[in-house]
């Protein structure tokens, strides 16, 4: 399981992912402090995408991607809920 190189890459393989197979995917935030890394794995299982980082201005990328791919979740679940 390779890590990506660039956030761009990442963020826009991770957003295919989940919107490909939305009830199957899963994202997993986990830092180390002592390495100072903070790593993001988005995973359905048959795909894994991982970034590492230890620079405090990806921290608010991954933010913002954590936060996009929540708000995807959360409309999902609403909108399958207004059609029963």
């Amino acid at each position: 399981m390779p890590y990506y190189q660039t956030w761009e890459e990442f963020a826009r393989a991770a957003e295919k992912l989940y919107l490909t197979a939305p009830m199957k995917v899963r994202v997993v935030l986990k830092y180390r402090h002592c390495d100072g890394n903070l790593r993001i794995k988005v995973t359905d299982d048959a795909v894994c995408l991982q970034y590492k980082t230890d620079q405090a201005q990806d921290v608010k990328k991954i933010e913002k991607l954590h936060g996009k791919l929540m708000r995807l979740m959360v409309s999902k679940e609403s909108g399958a809920m207004e059609t029963d």
